[in-house]
């Protein structure tokens, strides 16, 4: 194929279908060869003079093109043969009748062969070839050069007419089949088109695992079934749920255990919703459920109360029995807003206030809620800033001996105070060091400043001060809070003796083992334990045994009601006297008056700590304190 002869067919297909359109227009070629061939061969048992000497001419062209194909030269082959039959044609035309001559009839059936063999340069040369032709026929009759002769009819006329009509026929059976063929196949592509299509659509809208709606789709769900909700005026709740403890399954028995829990949860949940309630897989172990409600809520709270239930069913993993929760936040449209977006937010505010609120249970939002997160938010990115500018200061407040009103001990406590002369909470900063990572640093940080002014003031004449420092479970983590102590104390020149350690009773029962290992280390150093806020937690006296504590610290909300209570003034005997049978020492919180002193004093109290003798003060109001004293 010459440059210049470009395919009907698209030039951008590939190898394998240009060799497949060959060989098609090759065997075409060849049918159509021999289908002509036949035709003159049975049109020259009855041709006469010249017409004999032209149809055996152009049979022998034929044979050429047969022979041509059969190489595999399809190109020249279809050159052959069209050429030559439009010469033949065009002979027995200026032999015959001209313009008006049977053979004439040949020519569109030229033009089919041509379009069936297919290429662009092939049709038009073959169209060329018979329009000058024509015109040629015209212009040799009109200029006398050719008579034409017309013939009365007979029946070798007949069969010429026959034979045409045979071999275009035969043409445009096979033009209409390839195009029939064509379309079948272009149908059966676009058949698989549109299922590859359907597959990659749902794929993009559905999670691969459980085959739920994915929060993308999840978005087109929510819109369809808000305007379904506004046009019957109700409401659409969207419920947030998350897995409370998922990631120990994943942990311990693999990721196909916790996908085949998964699994079994979406089979669970999706039983427990109505037809026009959606089940959305958001993201690992997070589902979302769209579900209209009328102007009573109620409903919700037992479709709630459903979903925790079927989350906190036993499941079978790998022959294993395997338990989980859930917590569940509630955001409503349109009380909640509109967007898809926002009320996932919402509802996941409210998620997590449910997982505070104890877990495996559901909360809905409020705008309390989203203040709340909003303050978070804004002191977390104010905190690391505040670490690196030291922006933190240590306040102390004294614990006195209360027998004799002596200053033994000093608490140091954390302060973050504002430009504004405000001071930010420990209790709504302390737990964002915490969970943002920074408490690590932020205790060590207080262990060494603690250290330091300890060690100062036992220099300036208090030899037998101590101080204790809180400390946090996360600072347990790492299994470096020894080293952190022991340089904080070389530095400082302070001895083991001097330093005492709060722990809280949740902490006792975080990670015992690990955090038991470290007291011990760190009471062989000398350094004392004390537990705090003893009352609020479990109260286990089996803990006390194995952290070498050697004070209790009774929480304050015992202490302030003690005068008005006669059942907290009871639970702080009962205190007093079981740390004293197991030769703890006890310290009072929170005492503000002399009528709570003089009560812990007859009950046996050792220690106590509070306004009455002071307010925590930062370090230069407590040198003073201490001077007084």
């Amino acid at each position: 194929m010459t440059p210049t002869q470009k395919p009907l067919v698209s030039s951008k297909l590939n190898s394998e279908e240009r060799d497949v359109l060959s060989h098609i227009r090759r065997y075409r070629l060849m049918q159509i060869s021999g289908v002509t061939a036949l035709g003159l061969a049975a049109s020259l048992l009855v041709a006469r003079n010249i017409t004999t000497v032209i149809f055996a001419l152009g049979l022998a062209c034929l044979l050429v093109a047969l022979i041509l194909a059969f190489k595999h030269r399809v190109l020249a082959s279809a050159y052959v043969l069209l050429g030559s039959m439009s010469a033949m044609l065009f002979a027995l035309a200026s032999t015959g009748a001209g313009l008006f001559d049977l053979a004439i009839l040949g020519y569109p059936g030229l033009l089919i062969f041509a379009a069936i063999l297919g290429s662009v340069g092939l049709f038009v040369s073959v169209m060329s070839f018979v329009i000058i032709q024509c015109v040629l026929l015209a212009w040799l009759t009109l200029q006398g050069v050719i008579t034409p002769h017309i013939p009365t009819l007979s029946w070798p006329h007949v069969l010429f007419i026959l034979v045409i009509f045979v071999i275009t026929g035969f043409s445009v059976y096979l033009l209409v089949y390839d195009i029939k063929r064509l379309m079948l196949s272009l149908q059966r592509e676009n058949a698989k088109v549109q299922k590859s299509r359907a597959k990659i659509q749902h794929l993009a809208h559905h999670d691969t695992l459980t085959n739920l709606p994915n929060r993308f789709y999840g978005e087109e769900l929510f819109l369809q079934s808000l305007a379904a909700s506004q046009q019957k005026q109700q409401s659409l709740a969207l419920l947030f749920i998350d897995l409370d403890n998922f990631k120990p399954v994943n942990d311990a028995m693999g990721h196909a255990a916790g996908d085949n829990l998964l699994e079994q949860l979406t089979q669970r949940l999706s039983s427990s919703l109505q037809p026009e309630q959606h089940l959305i897989r958001f993201g690992g172990d997070e589902f979302l459920v769209l579900a209209p409600f009328s102007r009573d809520p109620g409903h919700l709270d037992l479709l709630a109360d459903a979903l925790i239930q079927q989350c906190a069913s036993v499941f079978e993993i790998l022959q294993t029995q395997v338990v989980v929760s859930a917590s569940l936040g509630i955001a409503i449209a349109p009380k909640h807003g509109t967007e898809f977006k926002q009320l996932c937010r919402k509802a996941d505010i409210a998620m997590y206030q449910a997982k505070e609120d104890g877990r495996n249970t559901y909360h809905y939002y409020d705008e309390s809620l989203d203040k709340a997160s909003d303050e978070k938010f804004r002191l977390l990115q104010l905190l690391r800033p505040a670490m690196n500018e030291q922006q933190f200061e240590l306040y102390y407040q004294p614990m006195v001996t209360l027998d004799n009103g002596e200053i033994t001990t000093v608490e140091a406590l954390l302060r973050w105070p504002q430009s504004d002369g405000s001071m930010i909470s420990p209790d709504r900063f302390i737990p964002l060091a915490e969970s943002c990572g920074i408490i690590n640093e932020l205790g060590s940080w207080v262990i060494h400043q603690a250290c330091i002014f300890c060690a100062s003031l036992r220099q300036s004449g208090t030899s037998n001060l101590r101080v204790s420092v809180n400390l946090s479970v996360v600072q347990f983590k790492d299994g470096q809070l020894q080293n952190i102590v022991e340089t904080a104390l070389r530095k400082a020149g302070l001895p083991a003796e001097a330093l005492e350690l709060e722990l809280t009773e949740s902490l006792l029962i975080d990670d015992t083992d690990q955090i038991q290992k470290q007291l011990f280390e760190l009471s062989q150093l000398g350094i004392t334990i004390a537990i705090d806020d003893f009352g609020t937690g479990y109260s286990n006296l089996g803990y006390l045994r194995y952290f070498n504590a050697t004070k209790l610290k009774i929480d304050r909300s015992f202490i302030s009601s003690l005068c008005q209570s006669e059942q907290d003034e009871t639970l702080v005997k009962a205190i007093v006297n079981m740390a004293s049978s197991l030769g703890l020492r006890t310290v009072a919180e929170g005492i503000e008056d002399e009528a709570t002193l003089n009560k812990l004093i007859d009950m046996g109290c050792d220690i106590g700590q509070g306004y009455y003798w002071s307010k925590p003060v930062p370090a230069d109001e407590l040198t003073i304190l201490l001077e007084n004293q």
